[in-house]
């Protein structure tokens, strides 16, 4: 099977400030998609790429269901990422930790109160 995942979703309550807070953290703007009843801004796309890998996790503290799934974003560093999710409103879980082989991931929330991940292999 290839990349499993091809589109995310992460539901805010207030656009604007969502919205903000993204562009503000990754340093890239979002594009707003034309829809009639809903509105939506899409982070970049490239379409010559398609999908995104992922895992099942367990990890103490964080319990299933209430939709618990995390986007993790890809980072140069995620450490600076991470700085810009407290400048932009949000609050850091959990800071820049190493996942081995794999890199270093930190965890944060968005203005809306979802929770988001950052990965990065530096």
């Amino acid at each position: 099977m290839s990349n499993p995942v091809g589109w995310f979703e992460i539901y805010v309550d207030d656009m604007q400030r969502a919205k903000t807070f993204y562009e503000g953290v990754f340093q890239s703007p979002l594009t707003k998609l034309e829809s009639p009843d809903i509105q939506m801004w899409a982070f970049p796309l490239n379409m010559l790429h398609t999908g995104a890998s992922g895992s099942l996790v367990h990890m103490p503290g964080f319990s299933a269901g209430r939709n618990s799934v995390i986007v993790y974003f890809t980072c140069k560093d995620c450490a600076t990422e991470e700085k810009r999710i407290i400048q932009f409103g949000g609050r850091i879980e959990k800071t820049k930790f190493s996942i081995g082989q794999y890199g270093f991931i930190a965890l944060g929330y968005d203005t809306e109160g979802n929770m988001i991940g950052l990965h990065s292999l530096q």
